[in-house]
């Protein structure tokens, strides 16, 4: 075995391309997305060394066209998640083993191949699949993914080097040993960086995972698995399977074997899989590490002093980039009178310019929500809000299923700051504005903070410092990620780590070394260089 004490790649941030009209990468990637929306994929289990095609499928479309399908993908039974909880454990006693330079060279490799090679594909099946805009493809399942394997790899070596004090009759080490059992990923269908980095992330340190991607997002979770394999990825390390989310979860939440559970998903979710795991503690070999990403209602407070054009752009950027469907994404937001004219005008001019389509039209900004139940929901409430009388939709309201679940980007302004799209977290292209008088500045604050039960992200807008100060100190336990004079979006890794407390989650920041201690179990070790023989201490004389 090679013997040294080795120094990885320094972590940069991937540059993010601009695909400008005319540029090499706008047609790179235009091509493969007609390449792909012309074919269809057959998206199989990857369970160990097997691509398990169960013959059970559904159907995999485009939200901005839903009656276009663009593959199919298989569904597994309980047999299927026993296999796939098997194969992990039986991969585990190599891959544990394994010494962690050549862990961190696959994931790294993972990274250049995403960088490069996979790059207009990962950006494809997400335009198509989830209907981002080349923009929002491109800061996500390329620059962010590439930035998590980077980072999480230089993160790792940190936390190796993080040693106690030794002496010279004692020498004193920690080593880091991965989770006893397997790790549950869970992933969502907004951001193919967290489908990429929740099991990679456990995988780095020595664990072994199950990865349940959700069924939105199957189409770029393949394409992932593509990556590992290519990078070297040994079989039965991440096994990616498909089902009946209850069947899933109740297979894997009541197996002895379970030693962790990374999430990113709705509150309500997390909520069960935490008391299903409480329920079943006296089955666990060990107590299972529970890491989990989940709502926000995130909000955008201005004062006063604040500049109306800057409060406009982080509203529209923060409200509805990728049709407001961010767990960061702004949508409460609270202006003072003085302000409120200028920056509703100027709110009004940003969204009378914007179009909305296609993914593969690369001039528009907003496309189409998710599914047919979000836009569904969604249409619920924007009609509520026509009809209430604390309520108005002042900007947009319009909706359209007939091609693709298009919501047009809306803005309801309330008199009742607690009205219910101020609390309630819609996940869509909807923002609620609430006017303040400019004298309650203390008291807005207050209001932000109680209003909602998440705490997530937020934003305060400000020239004056001391009212940023206050706003910094009043919300502190609002905002897991707190933004100055900045949309409450676009958190970077290796920048502003991510994750929020209260009902958000549990705050243990994606994208920085916090998060992957989650993943290690330490082990101190005291090695005395010269033994006692006398059990008789000094004091006894």
């Amino acid at each position: 075995m090679l013997k040294g004490f080795f120094n990885v790649p320094k972590a940069v941030n991937e540059p993010v391309k601009a695909y400008a009209p005319g540029s090499p990468e706008r047609e790179l990637v235009s091509a493969v997305y007609k390449e792909m929306w012309n074919s269809k994929v057959d998206v199989p289990l990857y369970i160990g060394n097997e691509e398990i095609r169960t013959g059970n499928t559904k159907t995999l479309s485009a939200p901005h066209d839903h009656q276009h399908i663009v593959g199919t993908y298989h569904l597994a039974e309980k047999s299927h998640i026993e296999k796939a909880i098997n194969n992990a454990l039986e991969s585990k006693k190599k891959w544990a083993a394994m010494s962690w330079e050549n862990r961190a060279g696959i994931f790294l490799k993972a990274a250049e191949l995403l960088a490069g090679p996979y790059r207009a594909k990962i950006n494809a099946a997400t335009m198509i699949a989830q209907s981002k805009t080349i923009h929002q493809a491109e800061i996500d399942s390329a620059c962010e993914l590439i930035d998590f394997l980077r980072y999480n790899v230089e993160f790792m070596t940190k936390i190796y080097a993080d040693q106690p004090a030794s002496n010279s009759d004692m020498w004193n080490r920690v080593e880091y040993r991965p989770l006893e059992g397997f790790v549950y990923a869970i992933t969502p269908f907004n951001f193919t960086a967290i489908a990429g980095n929740l099991p990679s992330s456990a995988a780095l340190m020595g664990n072994v995972v199950v990865w349940k991607p959700a069924a939105t997002q199957i189409y770029s979770a393949n394409v992932i698995m593509q990556v590992f394999k290519e990078a070297g990825l040994p079989d039965g390390v991440i096994n990616m399977v498909m089902g009946d989310s209850g069947m899933v979860s109740d297979v894997i939440l009541s197996n002895p074997h379970l030693a962790g559970v990374h999430f990113t998903g709705s509150t309500g979710v997390f909520n069960d899989i935490w008391k299903t795991i409480g329920n079943n503690i006296a089955t666990y070999k060990t107590y299972p590490r529970i890491v989990g990403e989940t709502g926000g209602k995130d909000f955008i407070i201005a004062h006063p002093s604040a500049n109306a054009k800057q409060v406009a752009t982080g509203i529209t950027r923060g409200a509805f980039e990728f049709q407001g469907q961010k767990c960061s994404a702004a949508s409460r937001v609270y202006i003072p009178q003085s302000l409120w004219p200028s920056v509703k005008s100027n709110v009004e001019a940003d969204l009378a310019s914007i179009t909305m389509g296609s993914p593969e039209d690369m001039s528009n900004f907003v496309t189409a929500v998710i599914s047919e139940a979000s836009f569904d929901k969604l249409a619920r409430y924007i009609d509520q809000a026509k009809k209430d009388s604390d309520a108005e939709v002042i900007i947009g309201g319009n909706y359209d299923k007939s091609k693709g679940y298009f919501i047009e980007p809306t803005v309801i302004l309330t008199t009742n700051p607690k009205y219910s799209t101020m609390e309630t977290e819609l996940f869509g292209p909807v923002v609620t504005i609430y006017v303040y008088e400019d004298a309650k500045w203390t008291e807005t604050l207050k209001l932000v903070d109680e209003t909602s039960e998440y705490a997530l992200t937020g934003a305060v807008f400000s020239q004056c410092r001391y009212a940023v100060e206050e706003a910094t100190v009043a919300l502190q336990n609002a905002a897991g990620n707190f933004y100055i004079n900045d949309k409450p979006t676009g958190a970077v890794v290796g920048m502003q780590p991510f994750g929020g407390a209260r009902g958000s989650g549990t705050n243990d920041k994606a994208g920085s070394a916090q998060n992957l201690l989650r993943w290690v179990s330490p082990r101190t070790i005291k090695e005395t260089f010269v033994t006692p023989e006398d059990y008789r201490y000094p004091f006894l004389g």
